[in-house]
């Protein structure tokens, strides 16, 4: 038995979930370019399919998980479970203005026309936000909508907002912040969910080593304790004498949003020779 997968096959979402499938070990037979491929080393077969596709072969079980963009997932709006938010293909959701024009709030958005591809996330926050404008559905090539006359503003996809600008938009209201999630179909049956389980473990060894970072230090064995207390590690310090008398060697884990702070505190404690090592692996 083997889970099925689909993934976008071309798009902002296909190099990087591709690239999850290969730190988490699995090497994929040649054939990329096609429609459907094979895992040589884990049972796993992969659908590459338009992005707006997936949610719907989940939900029919034609694949049994799938990598997604959340504002996919939501605009969809089909019957399948999220199962891990993956940490990459981070992008907004926003309204946006013409830089021309006066904005003060989402109020000034009433009565207007609005150029989408997500008309089912915009129609829910305009109803959210009691506002009450007019949803014109487009597919592709949005920020031209107010240029060329088609509606008064637009709400779309934004990275880093240079195709806004160029358009001579602004953008005045963030609806939506999205990112990649795996999705499953919500009647796996059991075998499936172990597969998904094994995977799973696989991907939060990942996550926990890019959250963490291995150091080495050297540190006066009068200045132990402090140092300890600064790095408790997953579980304490491993300390290992040197051979210069009175010092020692200290090596754990840190936290990677927490990594400066902790290094001015060692340096203030009298810790020299840090040394810093990305994780690989780190199964907890």
């Amino acid at each position: 038995m083997k889970l099925k997968i689909a993934i976008q096959k071309s798009g902002r979402l296909s190099e990087e979930s591709l690239r999850l499938l290969k730190d988490c070990g699995i090497s994929l037979n040649n054939g990329i370019s096609k429609l459907k491929t094979e895992a040589y080393n884990f049972p796993l077969e992969i659908f590459f399919l338009r992005d707006d596709d997936i949610p719907q072969y989940i939900e029919d079980g034609v694949a049994d998980i799938g990598i997604v963009g959340e504002n996919v997932l939501l605009e969809k709006n089909k019957q399948v479970k999220t199962i891990d938010r993956l940490g990459f293909g981070k992008c907004r959701l926003s309204l946006a203005f013409p830089k021309e024009k006066n904005y003060k709030s989402v109020k000034d958005l009433n009565g207007l026309k609005i150029a989408t591809s997500y008309s089912n996330i915009l129609a829910k926050y305009l109803k959210q936000q009691k506002v009450k404008a007019e949803i014109h559905e487009i597919s592709g090539s949005v920020e031209i909508a107010p240029g060329i006359g088609l509606a008064d503003a637009i709400c779309d996809l934004v990275s880093t907002g240079s195709t806004l600008l160029s358009n001579g938009l602004k953008e005045v209201e963030v609806i939506l912040r999205s990112e990649a999630v795996l999705v499953a179909n919500k009647d796996l049956a059991k075998e499936k969910k172990e597969l998904l389980d094994k995977l799973l473990f696989r991907i939060k060894a990942l996550r926990s080593a890019n959250n963490n970072k291995y150091i080495l230090l050297n540190a006066p064995n009068k200045k132990l304790d402090a140092i300890c207390k600064i790095l408790p590690g997953m579980k304490s310090p491993t300390i290992l004498p040197l051979a210069e008398k009175g010092w020692s060697s200290v090596h754990s884990v840190v936290e990677e949003n927490k990594f400066w702070e902790i290094i001015e505190k060692l340096k203030l404690n009298g810790a020299q020779g840090i040394l810093v090592v990305p994780i690989e692996k780190m199964i907890i």
